[in-house]
């Protein structure tokens, strides 16, 4: 489970990404492309999302987290390259 776990936080960290790009890339420049482009990159990412916090709270146990670096790694999906700084701290192992 933590290699599924160190997948969806880098994909979550690139679809946080994507959407970013897609709000200040292509929004001032094509505001057809940007509403077409929001729907699937947003809900990609908000699955994503609710699968690195979900998996988060599972492994918590198992990866014998401390409060600490569970709130760390909570945290950081909210931060653009939070899960990538998680995934190389935290998740190399996997």
């Amino acid at each position: 489970m933590l290699k599924i776990f160190k997948i969806t936080a880098i994909l979550e960290g690139i679809s946080y990404l994507v959407l970013f790009a897609n709000m200040l890339l292509v929004k001032p420049n094509n505001m057809d492309l940007y509403k077409t482009l929001l729907y699937p990159i947003g809900m990609s990412h908000g699955v994503l999302f609710i699968g690195y916090v979900l998996l988060a709270i599972l492994l918590k146990k198992s990866q014998n987290w401390d409060f600490k670096t569970f709130l760390l790694i909570q945290f950081a999906s909210l931060v653009p390259l939070g899960t990538f700084y998680i995934e190389r701290k935290y998740l190399k192992n996997a």
